[in-house]
């Protein structure tokens, strides 16, 4: 299992362009792993941090492009 975290964990720290696995790195894959989340969902990692996550709410929402509408040109004017 301590294999497993570590790689999950190197993988992270590579991702963020660093040499150390911070405990940054290990709360990253923990959290992103579904069966290690599970087993260590009542666990806390010091410095750890938060997985980021924004709400859907939040977003912006998507405008329709303008090749889509449809314009009516009057040639009588």
């Amino acid at each position: 299992m301590s294999f497993e975290v570590l790689e999950l964990a190197g993988n992270a720290a590579i991702d963020n362009k660093k040499t150390r696995i911070m405990p940054r790195h290990i709360q990253l894959a923990i959290r992103n792993d579904e069966e290690l989340s599970k087993l260590l969902e009542d666990v806390t990692i010091a410095n750890g941090g938060v997985t980021p996550n924004i709400n859907s709410m939040l977003l912006p929402k998507t405008i329709e492009s303008s090749t889509s509408m449809s314009f009516v040109v009057d040639d009588d004017a």
